[in-house]
């Protein structure tokens, strides 16, 4: 069975295959793929995009969504207990948590796909859609090299999974103290934007934002980086903070419409998680 804890756990030929299913999706196929199918889903309420999108993505694939806030986990009751009783009525479950190790849990004792929608550190769904919306915009994208500006995040550290499993150009630019293990860390933003294609940024605690000051991407230093450079912020993005009201208003944002594609790759991975599955059993 195949679940969707960590990129890393997939390989670059696992990945591509969710784009290609992303691509029929667009062209009316695996219509009711989830008919008579129950997807149970942990959300916060402040949760938007991406409940949004699985919960659209479910709807139009026929199956049906019960939801209920992440808290419920965290519970007195064993989650091993929890979840081998929604064995007996669910055909997959969605979760978004801050702890990863609670995700694993889950997957050990559950016998339909896991999927993660978010933890402390990592949001495989996320960057799965940018790069899969990148896909369509830039003939070379795996090519391409890529910048996180920001600090060791859930972020940051899904675009290193991403980068890891796809082999991608990545480094990071941000103050001593907030680096990413093994990866190539720039600390001046003038010289790592340099010769870069793809700009990455997330939003940042109030706590760090002194820290961060000369790191805003602005698009005065998006003119630094290669032709056709592109500025990705994870939204919610700041105005002022991580980056500046000109560099979201340039022609250097990828606008909203880049995020178009959530909602295909979230069933994409159901689906793909689901057939995966399915060929087990059969």
């Amino acid at each position: 069975m195949k679940n969707l804890i960590r990129l890393t756990d997939y390989t670059k030929k696992d990945i591509l295959k969710i784009f290609e299913i992303a691509d029929s999706l667009q062209k009316g196929e695996y219509k009711n793929f989830l008919k008579n199918k129950t997807i149970v889903m942990f959300f916060p309420s402040s949760s938007i995009r991406t409940r949004i999108t699985f919960e659209k993505g479910i709807h139009l694939l026929g199956g049906q969504t019960i939801l209920f806030p992440p808290e419920t986990l965290d519970k007195k009751e064993e989650i091993k207990d929890v979840i081998r009783y929604l064995n007996n009525w669910a055909d997959a479950i969605v979760v978004r948590h801050s702890n990863i190790e609670l995700l694993e849990k889950i997957a050990k004792y559950s016998d339909v796909p896991v999927i993660n929608a978010m933890t402390d550190i990592n949001h495989p769904c996320e960057v799965l859609s940018d790069l899969y919306s990148l896909s369509k915009i830039r003939s070379k994208y795996l090519s391409d090299k890529y910048l996180f500006c920001g600090r060791k995040c859930n972020i940051g550290l899904a675009w290193k999974e991403i980068a890891d499993v796809m082999n991608l150009d990545f480094s990071q630019s941000c103050p001593k103290g907030y680096e990413m293990e093994n990866v190539i860390v720039d600390y001046d933003i003038h010289s790592a934007i340099c010769d870069k294609d793809i700009v990455c940024t997330d939003s940042l605690p109030k706590n760090v934002l002194y820290d961060f000051k000369e790191y805003q991407i602005t698009a005065e230093i998006m003119e630094k980086a290669n032709n056709g450079a592109l500025l990705n912020p994870c939204p919610p993005f700041f105005r002022g903070e991580e980056v500046s009201a000109s560099a979201i208003d340039s022609k250097y944002f990828v606008d909203y419409e880049f995020k178009k594609y959530l909602l295909e790759i979230q069933q994409a991975v159901l689906i793909y998680c689901l057939e995966h599955k399915l060929s087990i059993e059969e």
